[in-house]
């Protein structure tokens, strides 16, 4: 863990020695509330740990299995050294995010472990604990016994879960993929064996305890899956390109990324924890101030909608002038230039958006003056994005980046990547650290989950990896009860990038597919509420100006922010439905939503300081209307003892935007 202002205290560690063939010590380390407690030790098949939560045993005898071309897997007679206890406590401050000032707090042990035989190899266990969580990591030093590049074949880590958890995850066929799917709940002996496990994937225990298996700090290094192998979860890394065999090319020192299993009795502390920003290095960009998250039209969402009256629409100045008048008119941060007609706004020869032999995103179409365009937003107060695709993109980057600022556009997204072996984890690496030398910031599409390192290249907004609305212009996919499984899994890894703002609601009976203004499921108080319920900072408003202009709830997308101060869990039940309160300033803002049940959430506002509030409240119509566009808008005056009673309608939601009452 890199922390820059450290506090080395005294942690409460025992090093223990056992009696076993190879006099074994067995280290035990716990939470600082002491709820969370591991015991590492070995025996003749290597490492292993367990995992026990307020005193129940939550993961048995679980290997720590990491294989190299040289020498294959680290399990020969291994010894364990004693190692120095320590407690790292740490405040730092986030760009981005569910909150700006951070208090990480955990107990660490660096754990000395060497090989009795063989090539009598060296590595050290990096265990992390904290209140929210246990983490660990391979640290590889350099030593003679290794020259010094090794090649890593694979980590078969197991995750030897008790109680046979119930299992919320996406299942993946093979390791090319965009990580959108519909998720899979079922109990864990019921999984389907060998089959692999996108991340994060949540596991419910009898008696309401919570896991959630994910990682942290990817870099220069493979991404990581599970499976369930022999009846034991077991993790996978995504292997380079064109072979099987090799995950990743490691020049020693080198460490793997940290494999982190957050633990708790109540699942919305997952979605309030920063356990995965806690484990990464400190922010690397030293000027910040140009960095600015914000909301965003997508107009690729809606078919390109521009009035009848238009001048010439296309891939032109005139058309995307129209959005960027409805973003300086309505306080939307972004216009995103993306395509019309099919055809992206810059020099492609090939089709279907895939890049040709001639493709070249530094240069605009013709009739599209970009210099034009962003000096021209830039003196309505709204900045200027563009899509690309990766493979059109990356082979041109500087040229590309160094174009980009010229012109003044202030960010991108980029598209269709679909892998997370350690090539494309150090692609995605440099175009962050070069998008931040020319002030870009990024939003990556097709790609896979975060693993909190926006902390330190805060320049990436956000990122997808999960199916959301785009899939309304084709499919029937994206429904509320797909929408709830979405905060519980993969927004647990940090900003989800979803095409939010869709004004068309229909229930499932009258959804139709429609390429052009599409339709969404679930009731417009639904759509509001997910601004709020996901962690995204970079809030699309994705359909056209026409369909926001003069309608109820338009006012709300204006007023919530992208950024946050504080984030609570008012109330959770993975699968069924979350009420979200999330702060900026002294305002604070609620989001709740439900499956396809209806139902009443009553809650308390006792998270709010003392004083008097103004409640602006968006609820769903009531269940005589069959318009789910349609909404209820009330202002009530509101104190901490107040109880809110949320009626969500079915596949609804409810948002809230409470501020202080002027004195």
């Amino acid at each position: 863990m890199y922390t820059p202002v450290l506090k080395r205290l005294l942690a409460g560690l025992f090093l223990l020695a056992t009696v076993n063939t190879y006099a074994q010590k067995v280290i035990t380390i716990t939470s600082p509330d002491t709820r969370i407690k591991c015991r590492l030790t070995a025996d003749n098949k290597g490492l292993y740990y367990r995992i026990y939560y307020k005193g129940i045993l939550i993961a048995d005898t679980s290997r720590l299995n990491i294989s190299f071309q040289e020498g294959g897997a680290f399990n020969h007679k291994l010894v364990i050294t004693p190692a120095r206890p320590e407690r790292l406590i740490e405040d730092y401050e986030l760009i981005t995010g569910k909150a700006s000032k951070v208090h990480s707090d955990c107990n660490r042990v660096i754990i000395p472990v060497a090989e009795q035989t063989g090539a009598k190899r060296k590595l050290k266990i990096e265990v992390c604990i904290f209140n929210d969580g246990f983490a660990y990591r391979y640290v590889i030093p350099k030593q003679t016994q290794w020259t010094a590049n090794v090649n890593i074949t694979d980590e078969a880590n197991t995750f030897n879960l008790t109680r046979n958890p119930e299992v919320t995850a996406l299942l993946r066929e093979n390791y090319t993929t965009s990580h959108e799917g519909i998720y899979t709940k079922t109990t864990l002996d019921q999984l389907k064996a060998d089959t692999l496990m996108d991340l994060p994937a949540l596991f419910e225990f009898p008696k309401g305890i919570y896991v959630a298996i994910t990682e942290a700090a990817l870099h220069d290094y493979a991404g990581m899956y599970l499976i369930k192998h022999n009846g034991v979860l077991e993790s996978r890394l995504s292997p380079l390109p064109h072979q099987t065999e090799l995950k990743v090319k490691a020049t020693l020192p080198h460490n793997s990324p940290w494999r982190v299993m957050m633990i708790s009795d109540r699942p919305g502390a997952f979605i309030e924890s920063n356990i995965l920003t806690n484990l990464n290095e400190p922010c690397k960009i030293k000027d910040l101030s140009w960095l600015k998250p914000g909301k965003t039209t997508f107009p690729w969402w809606n078919g390109d909608v521009v009035p009848d009256t238009i001048n010439a629409p296309g891939n032109n100045y005139v058309t995307n002038m129209y959005y960027v008048d409805f973003c300086a008119k309505y306080g939307i941060q972004y216009h995103t230039v993306v395509e019309y007609g099919l055809h992206e706004w810059y020099v492609n020869d090939g089709a279907g958006f895939q890049p040709g032999a001639h493709a070249d995103p530094s240069k605009a179409v013709p009739g599209l003056d970009m210099q034009q365009l962003c000096d021209s937003a830039a003196k309505r107060g709204v900045g200027i994005r563009v899509w690309t695709h990766f493979y059109a993109l990356y082979p041109k980057l500087d040229e590309t980046f160094a174009q980009y600022e010229k012109w003044g556009i202030k960010g991108l997204m980029v598209d269709f990547m679909d892998r997370d072996d350690q090539e494309m984890v150090n692609m995605q690496e440099e175009i962050l650290q070069k998008a931040a030398q020319h002030k870009l910031h990024i939003q990556f599409h097709g790609a896979y989950k975060p693993t909190g390192t926006s902390r330190t290249w805060p320049n990436e907004f956000t990122r997808e990896g999960t199916l959301n609305y785009e899939n309304d212009k084709w499919s029937k996919w994206v429904t509320p009860d797909a929408d709830i499984n979405i905060p519980f899994t993969r927004m647990l890894a940090g900003s989800t990038d979803y095409h939010l703002g869709g004004f068309r609601a229909a229930p499932p009976e009258q959804f139709k597919i429609h390429y052009t203004r599409p339709f969404v499921m679930g009731t417009r108080c639904h759509m509001l509420a997910m601004y709020v319920v996901l962690e995204n900072n970079l809030g699309m408003v994705c359909d056209d100006p026409k369909a926001y202009i003069g309608q109820p709830g338009f006012e709300f997308i204006q007023q919530v922010p992208v950024t946050w101060d504080e984030t609570r869990v008012l109330d959770a039940k993975p699968g069924e439905w979350l009420a979200i309160a999330r702060r900026k300033g002294k305002d604070w803002y609620i989001g709740a939503i439900t499956n396809h049940t209806s139902r009443t959430i009553h809650k308390e506002l006792d998270f709010l300081p003392d004083g008097h509030y103004t409640a602006e409240i968006y609820s769903d119509a009531p269940a005589s209307d069959p318009n789910l566009n349609h909404l209820v808008k009330q202002v009530k005056q509101v104190t901490r003892l107040t109880v809110m009673d949320m009626l969500l309608a079915s596949g609804g939601g409810q948002v809230i935007h409470l501020y202080p009452k002027p004195l």
